[in-house]
């Protein structure tokens, strides 16, 4: 099945879609920027919001919609809006089924799994042809579970929200969609951030979404090979075009098969986006 391409990335921060006068710094310091309708705006500011999206145009090609959940009376509106404007792919919030999808048939749509609902369902909506990616949750998960902290006190997340992040890493990857991996809400935590977009990048996600500008150029910092991957990843797929008849060989002392050279591929694939 054809799924829409996934071009953002791998830094994408979140924008107060009521506050224009951040839209041109957002897409400076990111690959692309998410014009929020959803969270980040007030309900009384949502009309505002909705007139300073289409006031207020930014390059299509990087930039995101962040539409509020198909639950809410505010989603009409929100694609009123987008229709006036040349933006084409939208963040669907709290996305629990493939019945939230049906109003967005003229969009490219990523599908935002952040409620118990919406994690079960994240492999049917990752089979929906209009699908481009799946994005995680951790906040609205726990609130949606009854909890309070998606996190202990030393910053790791809880078994919960990592099963979470696995299950919609794995409904993505197994139906050719991107995985967006979620906000890291502790801005003084640069170190914390870096680990978890290193360990997202090393894992497959596509790209990870910032609430902070500063926390843009951490992301893409973390998801860049290192320069001794790069060159291992170099030199791998040279020795592998020598051996075009070889299965399984050793290359410094490892055996490699068709699932390491696919590794490799991605790394290289990683370095030329970077």
């Amino acid at each position: 099945m054809t799924h829409p391409p996934f071009p953002f990335g791998p830094a994408l921060l979140f924008c107060p879609a009521d506050r224009p006068d951040r839209y041109a710094k957002a897409l400076e310091r990111a690959d692309a920027v998410i014009l929020d309708l959803e969270d980040a705006v007030a309900e009384v500011a949502k009309s505002a919001a909705r007139e300073s999206l289409v006031a207020n145009p930014l390059d299509p090609a990087r930039v995101i919609v962040r539409v509020n959940p198909a639950s809410t009376p505010h989603l009409a509106d929100d694609l009123a809006a987008l229709r006036r404007t040349s933006y084409r792919t939208v963040m669907l919030a709290k996305c629990e089924g493939t019945a939230d999808l049906v109003a967005l048939e003229d969009f490219d749509v990523i599908a935002l799994c952040e409620t118990a609902r919406g994690v079960l369902a994240a492999p049917d909506v990752a089979s929906v042809p209009i699908v481009s990616a799946l994005m995680w949750g951790a906040e609205d998960l726990v609130a949606s579970l009854g909890g309070g902290s998606s996190r202990f006190a030393d910053g790791r997340y809880r078994d919960v929200a990592r099963h979470a992040r696995s299950q919609v890493l794995l409904a993505a990857g197994a139906h050719g969609v991107a995985a967006i991996d979620a906000v890291h809400l502790d801005l003084a935590d640069a170190d914390g951030l870096r680990a978890e977009a290193e360990d997202a990048a090393a894992l497959g996600f596509a790209a990870t979404a910032c609430v902070h500008p500063r926390q843009a150029e951490v992301v893409r910092a973390a998801y860049a090979p290192s320069p001794e991957r790069l060159e291992w990843a170099d030199a791998l797929l040279a020795e592998a075009a020598g051996r075009e008849r070889d299965g399984v060989f050793a290359f410094r002392g490892e055996m490699v098969d068709a699932p390491l050279l696919r590794q490799a591929e991605a790394v290289v694939r990683r370095a030329r986006r970077d």
